[in-house]
């Protein structure tokens, strides 16, 4: 009796062992009573709250049933603080790199260091509503530019008109390139800073190949300073803007939307000649053409786009020029650029003879017009905005 008592327990105790791990419950689920029919029918999940979708079946109970809440990576501050950067010994060995000119080489070698940290820094620009924010790519030498600017088509407003918020300016700089100079630059910049406020300035070293690290810089800085900004024009420091073009222009446009529009470039090839400034070796953009891109001079961009292009740039290795990546980066987004007759890059004619690119008729009808020395862009502001009659008024808007 007592081995075919032993028996029956053993195989009981076995069959319930059996039955828990079929139906994946554990002993105190087992003896409650069955789930109301209703709920079997639930394919998503059973009374345990465990999956039975195979598609699932490695996701956890928790995860099905409270989701995720989505955390914003955007920092609250300027998070870059110390300047850690050596070059990639890795490339130095290798054919192609010995190849290069000193200045590939010296761009390849440190193109990993992405950001540096900030030496000035203005985050009550974007404090209040701003509707509009004017930001000019500078050097430290060129002071006589910025100021010119300020007197001009970089002068703030507190109100854009209709209702609008507040113009804002700013000025994006590196540090002076030649090291004899870094200190004496830094120091007058640092009070002109004090006079005006406007100056964003990180800590590399001002070249043609760094404009693209003021690029990524200031998209982070807006990203994290400047996310309720409704529009931004970018710009050099050597273009005569017309305001009033750029906000009528925007009077019909919404911060959502995917704008950026210049003077835009398509099918632009690369420059193999040497003895050109804008030359790019195959080994660093092997194909026929570059993506469209808005020419050198200015550009406007909505919030919306601007915040999509500061994490769509994090994506691609930089470029020497800055033109061409942000173009780049808006083909990581799907978007083309749009063309507008109110920008020109090589002046309103390329012959720099011609008597239109002096005639301020033009002036008063474009956006952007691409260059003028600071005694030019003062002249012709006064002449713009003085007692000026023109023949007839160009639709350019």
């Amino acid at each position: 009796k007592r081995t075919v008592y032993k028996s029956v327990c053993l195989s009981l105790a076995l069959l319930v062992a059996v039955t828990v791990f079929q139906r994946s419950l554990t002993p105190s689920q087992f003896l409650q009573e069955p789930p109301p029919a209703s709920l079997k029918q639930q394919k998503a999940q059973k009374p345990s709250g465990l999956l039975v979708n195979p598609d699932s079946f490695w996701k956890s109970a928790k995860e099905a049933v409270t989701p995720t809440p989505v955390v914003s990576r955007r920092p609250q501050a300027w998070d870059v603080n110390t300047t850690n950067c050596s070059a990639n010994i890795n490339l130095t060995h290798q054919p192609w790199f010995q190849g290069l000119e000193p200045h590939f080489q010296q761009f390849l070698s440190y193109r990993h260091c992405r950001y540096f940290p900030m030496l000035l820094n203005h985050p009550e620009k974007c404090s209040g509503d701003v509707y509009l924010l004017v930001v000019v790519k500078s050097i430290i030498a060129q002071h006589d530019r910025r100021e010119a600017i300020r007197q001009t088509w970089g002068r703030e407003q507190e109100s854009a008109g209709r209702g609008r918020g507040a113009v804002r300016t700013l000025f994006l700089l590196g540090k002076a390139s030649k090291p004899e100079e870094q200190s004496h630059y830094q120091q007058l910049l640092t009070y002109e800073d004090r006079i005006y406020g406007d100056i964003l300035q990180w800590d590399f070293l001002d070249s043609f190949f760094n404009l693209t690290l003021k690029e990524i810089h200031f998209l982070k800085w807006l990203d994290i300073y400047c996310p309720d900004v409704r529009f931004v024009f970018k710009g050099d420091d050597d273009v005569f803007v017309n305001p009033t073009n750029l906000l009528e222009f925007l009077a019909d446009r919404r911060p959502q939307e995917d704008l950026f529009v210049g003077d835009v470039l398509h099918h632009a090839r690369p420059i193999r000649r040497k003895d050109s400034k804008y030359y790019i070796p195959g080994i660093l953009y092997s194909q026929n053409s570059y993506p469209p891109y808005a020419g050198g001079g200015g550009f406007l961009m909505a919030r919306g786009l601007a915040q999509r292009l500061h994490h769509s740039c994090d994506t691609l290795e930089l470029y020497p020029i800055d033109d061409v990546f942000l173009g780049m980066c808006l083909e990581v987004l799907g978007v083309r650029p749009m063309a507008h007759e109110g920008f020109k890059t090589f002046g309103i004619s390329r012959n720099r003879n011609s008597r239109m690119n002096k005639e301020p008729c033009f002036f008063r009808s474009m956006l952007v017009v691409h260059k003028l020395l600071p005694t030019e862009l003062l002249a012709m502001w006064e002449l713009v905005h003085g007692n000026l009659t023109c023949s007839r008024k160009l639709q350019v808007l």
